[in-house]
């Protein structure tokens, strides 16, 4: 049982998403880009300007990892798990949850089933996460954001190999995605719809990327919209980043740091999303300036997320290769 304050517990949650977000935009280099461009053309005053709409993890669905694992330090943070969401072509599952505070990203949290691809890519994936042996969010002190800031950024299993790495994708680029990057942050989010008059909607701040060069996932389109069309969401398509594989044949060391491995190659990383949520039809009256996040809609829309997937595949990423 926790012995912090709730005061604490919120205190520790921020020093937590300060840490990933750290090194997220050090490993994607869209992220100060957009920032950089957004100062520039008046859009924010400074980055913390910028209001999180939701941060994303990935996770392999197997009994000691997956979303069972991942969601409990968000929990002990008082997060608040909402609806499930079932990707069936991408045989993927997914929970959001909403923060203990509004001025706190929302969390999604998806995990591939495993035992629906083929014996082939299961025995690849099982090769590598039957390392981890019993959950390893049970042995962390959440209490102390030093020990979960280096659980949500270490290896968690041994380096892949390039072969396996490269069948894997064949059969689901989300696998393959996941057996090297892991924990990673997949995504964080701008909210476009506080942001001033001319760039309050996603598709003129599309526009506003795309003057400034950035590459957006085409996926459904580049504007994904709700059925309801109060959620519109787009993505950059992900970064491309150098990664180092295991040579074939070397020994199995669980946790074994990225640097101990042979060939290279270009693989996605993370990218950036944004979303505008709308004002629900009982405060669509409100001026702007009195519109709070309770007053617009909420949650997420399955059909949105699953091209919003996409933005790491290989035909998005063509582009940036």
């Amino acid at each position: 049982m926790s012995q912090l304050s709730q005061t604490a517990k919120l205190e520790t949650l921020e020093a937590v998403l300060d840490g990933l977000m750290r090194r997220y935009q050090e490993r994607v280099p869209d992220v100060p880009a957009i920032l950089r461009a957004m100062t520039q053309e008046g859009l924010i005053s400074r980055p913390e300007d910028v209001e999180n709409d939701h941060i994303a993890f990935r996770t392999m669905g197997v009994p000691q990892l997956g979303i069972a694992s991942l969601e409990k330090i968000f929990l002990h943070y008082g997060y608040t798990r909402r609806d499930r969401y079932n990707f069936e072509a991408k045989k993927l599952n997914a929970h959001w949850y909403s923060p203990p505070s509004p001025e706190f990203p929302r969390i999604f949290i998806s995990e591939l089933r495993v035992d629906d691809l083929s014996p082939t890519a299961q025995a690849i994936i099982t090769s590598y996460t039957d390392e981890v042996t019993t959950d390893p969010v049970d042995a962390l002190d959440l209490d102390d954001w030093r020990q979960v800031d280096e659980f949500l950024h270490k290896a968690l299993w041994r380096l892949p190999t390039w072969a396996d790495y490269q069948r894997l994708q064949e059969e689901s680029e989300y696998a393959a995605w996941v057996i090297y990057n892991r924990y990673y942050l997949n995504h964080y989010t701008v909210s476009v719809h506080n942001l001033p008059e001319g760039y309050d909607t996603i598709p003129a701040f599309n526009d506003f990327l795309e003057r400034h060069g950035f590459k957006l996932n085409t996926s459904g389109g580049k504007a994904k919209v709700s059925p309801d069309g109060l959620l519109i969401q787009s993505s950059t398509v992900a970064e491309m980043i150098e990664a180092e594989f295991a040579s074939e044949g070397a020994p199995a060391h669980p946790g074994q740091g990225r640097h101990s491995g042979g060939e290279k190659h270009k693989i996605s990383g993370s990218y950036v999303e944004f979303a505008e949520r709308r004002p629900l039809p009982e405060f669509a009256h409100l001026p702007k300036s009195e519109l709070r996040r309770e007053h617009r809609r909420e949650g997420f829309e399955a059909g949105n997320a699953d091209k919003i997937f996409e933005s790491t595949y290989s035909h998005q990423t063509a582009v940036r290769q």
